[in-house]
């Protein structure tokens, strides 16, 4: 069993968007040597005015700095290209903030052994919980999520969660297209249309470990309501064949 996850791991890049978490980030890349040995660590860092960088690469991450704050969409894109191009077979994605624990990582690794599909997501709801964020938070989150499974077709409880683990051939699609603004959502939605495959696992998931979180309370709602405008309008786009499962398994694109 442990053999199988270091053969798995050694075809994985964990990527670690970060935005100013040089304070998260000695702990979280600490805790992914002791739990994902093996993996290959990337930290993009954001623009960041802190030394997110410098830390990153002492911990001995590679390290893909953009030359100022994109986003998370950006950042994220910008690895899903960076594997790609380095020839890894799947992607696990971490929060920078350190509330994605790398143990976890490795049920969303057994889901994606046992069952393979195209994207396994961690989901802070489900059997064992320990989610319990505000009450206004948890409503608004519960309601995404049921527009995003009806949109979807299929039963999501955390369209929200950027705890990740990606297939090589979703990594082509989303290094083609990829969402700037609300990037989890909008990309659950996408790949949906696209004809890939997702599954959820629950896992636990820590508190911020240092800083502060950018959503407030009533933000939440603010939040929700661009992200239910935003999958609107995702609807009315038309979606590009090139980055299709169909296009992309039957090898279209082989050469990206």
């Amino acid at each position: 069993m442990e053999a199988d996850l270091q053969t798995f791991l050694a075809r994985t890049l964990v990527l670690i968007p970060a935005y100013n978490e040089e304070a998260s980030l000695p702990g979280l890349l600490a805790e992914v040597r002791a739990h994902l040995p093996g993996a290959t660590v990337a930290v993009v860092d954001d623009g960041s005015a802190d030394a997110t960088s410098e830390v990153a690469h002492a911990a001995g991450a590679r390290v893909l700095r953009l030359p100022c704050n994109l986003g998370v969409g950006p950042a994220v894109q910008t690895g899903f290209k960076y594997a790609l191009e380095s020839s890894y077979d799947y992607l696990i994605r971490l929060d920078g903030d350190g509330q994605h624990p790398p143990a976890e990582a490795r049920k969303l690794v057994a889901a994606m052994q046992a069952h393979p599909t195209d994207l396994v997501v961690g989901t802070r709801y489900g059997p064992g919980s320990t989610y319990h964020g505000n009450w206004l938070r948890q409503f608004v989150l519960k309601g995404l999520a049921v527009f995003v499974s009806i949109i979807c077709r299929k039963r999501i409880t955390d369209p929200t969660s950027g705890f990740w683990l990606v297939a090589r051939p979703l990594l082509r699609c989303f290094a083609l297209h990829y969402p700037s603004d609300y990037p989890e959502a909008e990309a659950i939605a996408l790949l949906r249309r696209q004809g890939f495959s997702l599954e959820e696992v629950p896992v636990a998931f820590k508190p911020r470990q240092a800083g502060a979180s950018s959503i407030r309370a009533w933000g939440t709602v603010n939040f929700a309501a661009k992200v239910f405008l935003a999958l609107f309008v995702d609807r009315l786009r038309a979606v590009d064949p090139r980055g299709s499962a169909a296009f992309i398994k039957r090898g279209g694109g082989a050469a990206a």
